[in-house]
């Protein structure tokens, strides 16, 4: 997901002359085959043509090429690439010859030119592997020296290929044979080619009655919340970095006790204002099975009442990308992918809605040999439908946690199926293992449009208090997850819903509960009536706080349960993953602290007023002293780190090492130098040691830091592998002694999350008036365990009042048990300081969190800035 501004939407013409560059990694002994072998079934192909496939890819270099892309960009009209194009399918014989025909020319190019890592590799080798990470470009000559600049600056290779032309002809030259393996007019290459052909048969899918007698309730209950498509997911969303860039609002994680049930991410499009972008997804695969069409329509409707809960307005702001895939060439596949397409194309018409990016896997299908002869598995055709979509407010983003302390609130069901209840490839279905059987649709796409502008208005008036969509598992697990999110229960009466307990409660009709206020039912009502979706609107019940889940029809109870027990079944599956795949200590600590009832929840308690700004005076004479925000390779947290500086009011300069180490730079000229987060070194273990050995083994880098250090006038600060580079430069940092080193986190895994940590009494001009508040801040890193040469380092250096910053648990006790301290810190060290106060190092991410609307959840009360902000007004008012 991103935006681009106009500027940059048109792909300049490309002039007789201009040089064609590969920006990235070398070439590799990958993807060979292109398209022919990765649309093959697996097994049908050659082992040589299989493992010539398989992608190896290089993140660290594709950052780099980025940061020369970003540069380039950032330049505005003095942007130097004209043309850009990546490499994908059919490497470069693929994007060197679309990147010229764009602009009608030809191009004279030299094979030897192309990096490559594999010697011994052919000519056709060279130009046809799809080695990733690679991008092609154009640059006009008289800027190429500009450019070069650029892509030394950050380390990122780069090759001149060779010149665009205007002959209209294609050659390749080769100086190892000194021939011209490619010699051709472009016309040929990318002439219009023929249209395919496919003569396929349909084969009709069983449509009888999904047979579900005899199944009890709270069995179906607790088989559902367990099934992997429905169960918690918070074994994959915490390893991964959710807060980078510091311009994300909404992730999976909700609430107070961050449950993961969000079903939309929210961005925001800058570090100032509300506005942003949303992105969400539906799919619905098993549904394939019995009916392909239905299946289409369903992963389109989930992706939209998904997105309903970000302020976007109207629904033709929505646009779609479609990732197909299929077993084409298996008996009745390609019929069923065509009648999908088809029922899709139908229903995105209907609505007013855009598909103009998608993606294909067309060889969903495996065979092997085994005792007995050939065995051969089929997926159904799949559509996963991706929706974005431009943000007025971010703000206004609706989740499913429900409002427990808010009085007199109701719940109620939007049911776009109108009451069928249709449970054919249903996961109550797939539980009893049952097949066939009537399966849910979206009948009529004016109800999904009339659904989406309903809750629209509702948003923007501020009548909806809570939403969450009904999809895998049905009503009753929507129902659940919004109870868990809040930890509390919910009372559902069924009287208001058609048909049998077990049909209202599970099926996967497309739809969605809200929470309103009981004095805003009535315009609720009107609202959905003049949407024409006023008999689709049904009562449920409300929330419970005494945490009892209770289903009843007609005063009889037909389920009761605590949310305690359906929410430890529904986390089983990932506390066992994580059991499996990290320390199992960890996990069973986490699994313990799921369950605790009197879990507070986060929550913030300040020492400071949070609206008072001390570097206001400062700010407002107009002088703005320079802060070095400093990067290595790799390192991805600078742009949000320069925003809370400049907003503090420091004039925030982009400084990567290799201008330190090349004396483009000095650091005499800055009052403060920030090492910034992310992953240097490709985050290979010990990223921050090298980074700091760049410094340490390099006479001029060496001296710089040194006198840097020294400076009575000048502050540091180091926030996560920017935290493990100072420590590591510990020698040249007066004031360091016992400081530790930060290694591998004791859950043995990457950690995203929101902790809570206390601001300890220290010298740091950061934390000036800050000390003794508790506070919510953002977490990603891999190495944050702060290690101690002697046993009692932790308390040597809490004694001496330098720890700023630890871990605490939700009850505010200092802690090292998982995930309040998420990397096994003896007593909570997250954050030390140096003797006079002016170096500061941090694990977490301040800067992530910097405004209010960027917290997972966020404390209620607060204004446009978060506390933590205060700390960089701090250092503004320390500077002057």
């Amino acid at each position: 997901l991103g935006n681009i501004r106009a500027q940059h939407v048109e792909k300049k013409t490309i002039p007789a002359g201009a040089k064609v560059i590969v920006l990235g990694g070398p070439a590799m002994l990958i993807g060979l085959g292109g398209g022919a072998a990765s649309s093959m079934a697996s097994g049908a192909s050659a082992e040589d043509l299989d493992y010539a496939s398989v992608q190896r890819g290089n993140p660290e270099i594709q950052r780099r090429a980025q940061e020369v892309i970003d540069r380039c960009w950032a330049r505005g009209d003095g942007n130097p690439i004209l043309s850009i194009h990546d490499v994908g399918a059919g490497g470069l014989s693929n994007a060197v010859p679309e990147i010229i025909d764009a602009s009608r020319r030809g191009g004279l190019f030299e094979l030897r030119q192309v990096p490559s890592d594999e010697p011994g590799m052919s000519p056709m080798e060279v130009w046809c592997n799809e080695a990733q990470e690679r991008y092609v470009l154009a640059v006009a000559p008289e800027r190429l020296a500009e450019f070069a600049a650029l892509c030394e600056r950050e380390r990122c290779p780069y090759a001149v290929l060779g010149t665009a032309t205007g002959d209209g002809r294609l050659v390749v030259a080769d100086a190892h044979f000194g021939d011209r393996p490619v010699d051709m007019p472009m016309q040929v290459l990318l002439g219009k080619p023929p249209k395919m052909l496919r003569n396929v048969k349909r084969v009709s899918h069983a449509r009888s009655k999904t047979e579900l007698d005899g199944i009890e309730l709270r069995d179906a209950a607790f088989r559902l919340l367990r099934l992997p498509a429905i169960a918690d997911k918070g074994f994959l969303v915490t390893i991964g970095d959710r807060t980078v860039g510091g311009m994300v609002h909404r992730d999976p994680l909700v609430g107070p006790w961050q449950v993961p049930v969000s079903d939309l991410a929210v961005t925001a499009a800058g570090y100032e204002g509300y506005g942003g972008e949303a992105m969400a997804m539906g799919e619905r695969t098993p549904v394939a099975i019995f009916n392909p069409p239905a299946s289409g329509r369903l992963a389109v409707a989930e992706a939209v009442t998904n997105i309903a809960a970000a302020d976007i307005g109207a629904l033709s702001k929505v646009r779609l990308s479609a990732n197909w895939m299929a077993a084409c060439g298996y008996p009745g596949e390609d019929a069923a992918l065509y009648d999908t397409v088809k029922a899709v194309s139908g229903l995105c018409t209907a609505l007013g809605l855009a598909i103009p990016v998608g993606k294909d896997s067309l060889s969903m299908k495996t065979v092997w040999q085994a005792a007995g002869g050939t065995r051969t598995m089929v997926a159904p055709v799949s559509l996963i439908v991706t929706s974005f979509a431009a943000v007025n407010d971010i703000r206004r983003t609706l989740t499913p946690q429900l409002l427990v302390d808010t009085p007199d609130t109701q719940l109620l069901l939007v049911d776009l199926g109108a009451g069928k209840n249709r449970l054919g490839g249903s996961c109550l279905a797939q539980v009893y293992g049952v097949g066939g059987g009537e399966t849910p649709d979206l009948d009529d796409p004016a109800r999904l449009e009339g659904f989406f502008s309903a809750v629209q208005e509702l948003s923007a008036a501020g009548r909806l208090l809570a939403y969450h969509d009904r999809s895998d598992g049905g009503l009753f697990v929507t129902l659940a997850e919004m109870a868990f999110a809040a930890h509390c229960g919910v009372e559902l009466h069924l009287d208001a819903l058609q048909g049998e307990p077990i049909a209202a409660l599970f099926s996967e009709e497309p739809g969605a509960v809200i929470q309103v206020h009981g004095k805003d039912i009535h315009a609720v009502h009107a609202v959905f009536e003049k949407h024409g979706l006023g008999g689709l609107l049904h009562p449920l019940g409300a929330p419970r706080s005494d945490g009892r889940i209770v289903v009843s029809r007609e005063h009889r109870i037909l389920f009761e349960a605590g949310r305690i027990e359906l929410q430890r079944a529904w986390s089983e599956l990932s506390f066992h993953m994580q059991r499996l795949r990290d320390n199992p200590a960890c996990a069973e600590q986490e699994w313990e602290a799921k369950q605790a009832a009197d879990d507070p929840g986060l929550h913030a308690r300040l020492s400071f007023d949070v609206n008072e700004n001390p570097a206001a005076p400062f700010i407002g004479r107009g002088t703005r002293p320079k802060v070095a925000i400093l990067r290595e390779q790799g390192v991805n947290g600078q742009m949000e780190m320069a925003a809370a500086f400049d907003r503090a009011g420091f004039a925030a300069v982009d400084v990567h090492m290799t201008d330190i180490l090349a004396g483009r730079i000095t650091l005499h000229d800055f009052k403060g130098l920030v090492a910034c987060g992310g992953f240097s070194y490709g985050d290979v273990l010990g990223a921050g040691q090298g980074w700091a050995k760049s410094v340490l083994f390099n006479p001029r880098a060496r001296d710089e830091f040194a006198q840097f250090f020294t400076r009575a006038d000048a502050f540091t600060l180091g926030v996560c592998n920017g935290c493990q580079m100072l420590a590591a430069l510990a020698d040249l940092i007066p004031g360091t002694a016992g400081w530790p080193q930060f290694v591998r986190n004791a859950s043995e895994q990457y950690e995203g999350r929101l902790s809570l940590v206390e601001l300890l009494p220290t010298p740091s001009l950061f934390f000036s008036g800050m000390q003794g508040s508790i506070l919510p801040v953002a977490v990603a890193h891999g190495e944050g365990r702060a290690q101690f040469t002697t046993l009692d380092g932790a308390q040597q250096l809490m004694a001496s009042r330098r720890v700023a910053m630890r871990f605490v648990d939700n009850r505010e006790r200092v802690t090292e048990n998982y995930p309040a301290n998420p990397n096994g810190s003896p007593l909570g060290v997250s954050g030390i300081t140096n003797t006079d106060g002016r170096v500061t190092l941090l694990m977490p991410h301040p800067e992530r969190v910097f405004r209010s609307v960027l917290y997972s959840w966020r404390p209620p009360g607060l204004g446009e800035d978060s506390p933590w902000m205060h700390m960089f007004k701090n250092a503004r008012t320390w500077v002057a």
